[in-house]
């Protein structure tokens, strides 16, 4: 069986890669963060008299052609003074904005399966969905000896977000999990 061929340059120059840098608004630091290198690495490509080889052509030409891409993983700066992100491995899959004394929420989502979504379907949850999102990544109300579990975790009563803090949210059948940030 014949494996399928792409239409894509496998080479880049400098030029080009500092064209990206500049249009996605990164110094050189900061790319080489994003692409996992080092920035001695994005320096190297930016300098390189010849043709630039490997993945990082491919990416290039990618972005250049679709700069939308990149834009659509911006993550905005916080509107609230609270933010979850919610994981799926190490795949952000929904930012949760939050303003516990005003009760009001606000999410960005980053993929379109609505499975992998913190809220499905909904883009605009309530306060009181967000309750009850963060209770669902809990164990539940009724569990036998919670409070033994409570005090095991240093937590003095059931609080669904104290116990994300303790526990990220991690739940025994999946592999999401909560990162907070304030």
């Amino acid at each position: 069986m014949n494996q399928p061929e792409y239409a894509v340059c496998h080479e880049t120059d400098a030029a080009e890669i500092k064209r990206l840098r500049e249009a996605l608004g990164l110094t050189q630091e900061k790319l080489a963060e994003l692409l996992g290198c080092s920035r001695p690495t994005v320096e190297r490509w930016e300098r390189s008299p010849g043709a630039v080889k490997g993945p990082i052509a491919v990416l290039v030409h990618m972005l250049l052609d679709h700069p939308e891409y990149m834009a659509s993983r911006r993550i905005p700066e916080k509107t609230y003074p609270l933010r979850l992100m919610y994981m799926y491995r190490q795949q952000l899959c929904t930012i949760i904005d939050v303003d516990e004394s005003r009760r009001q929420v606000q999410i960005w989502n980053y993929t379109d399966h609505f499975l992998f979504r913190a809220f499905g379907v909904n883009e605009h949850p309530t306060y009181a969905e967000y309750e009850d999102f963060l209770e669902s990544r809990c164990f539940p109300r009724e569990r036998d000896k919670m409070k033994l579990v409570l005090r095991d975790l240093g937590i003095p009563f059931y609080d669904p977000f104290l116990i994300i803090e303790k526990t990220q949210g991690r739940m025994a059948e999946d592999n999401f999990w909560i990162r907070i940030v304030r």
